[in-house]
């Protein structure tokens, strides 16, 4: 969702500038506004840059805080995550500035599930960024795995940025290049 809210700080709150992926603090009562609310995390424009807050701190500028997955089913009647399961929830990861998902955008190469024992799984996933030198190449990773831990039985999310094949327009969905206006 892109929207132009304007909202306040009501506490401290941990960020990362963008591009760059520098850690910054915004301190409570500045004055942001939401340019884009997607994969439950927040990008905002604070006096001219702008930054990104995890859906976790929420509740910083007046929305309601993203929780974190509780595994608490019972392992037997669980059943085995499946690379849709995961690629559903990687659905939610968005890079900052592109309002599309890192799935449509075609930047997960290769996703690989394996048991560590008879109830928990990890998944091996290698991905790449739109441009090598990107600042928030690392917080999009971080993004990734944690999103990927949120599935069910998933305990363990290695993830791999990877250069080859170079990233190119072609790899997006139809999808993506509709909501892109690339045709």
């Amino acid at each position: 969702m892109v929207t132009n809210e304007q909202v306040t700080f009501s506490r401290d709150c941990d960020a990362v500038a963008i591009p760059s992926g520098d850690q910054i603090t915004v301190k409570a009562g500045e004055i942001a506004y939401i340019t884009q609310a997607l994969g439950g995390n927040y990008t905002l424009m604070l006096n001219g840059n702008l930054v990104q807050i995890d859906g976790t701190d929420g509740d910083a500028i007046g929305k309601e805080a993203t929780r974190t997955a509780s595994d608490e089913e019972n392992c037997a009647t669980r059943q085995a995550p499946d690379e849709y399961a995961v690629r559903t929830s990687l659905k939610t990861c968005y890079d900052p500035e592109i309002p599309v998902n890192i799935v449509d955008l075609g930047l997960i190469y290769d996703l690989e599930i394996s048991p560590i024992n008879d109830c928990d799984y990890q998944v091996d996933i290698k991905m790449t960024l739109t441009a090598p030198g990107c600042g928030m190449g690392d917080y999009i990773a971080a993004d990734v795995k944690k999103k990927a831990l949120l599935v069910p039985g998933i305990i363990e999310a290695n993830i791999e940025l990877v250069w080859e094949p170079l990233w190119n327009r072609e790899m997006m969905s139809d999808a993506a290049r509709l909501e892109l206006g690339i045709f």
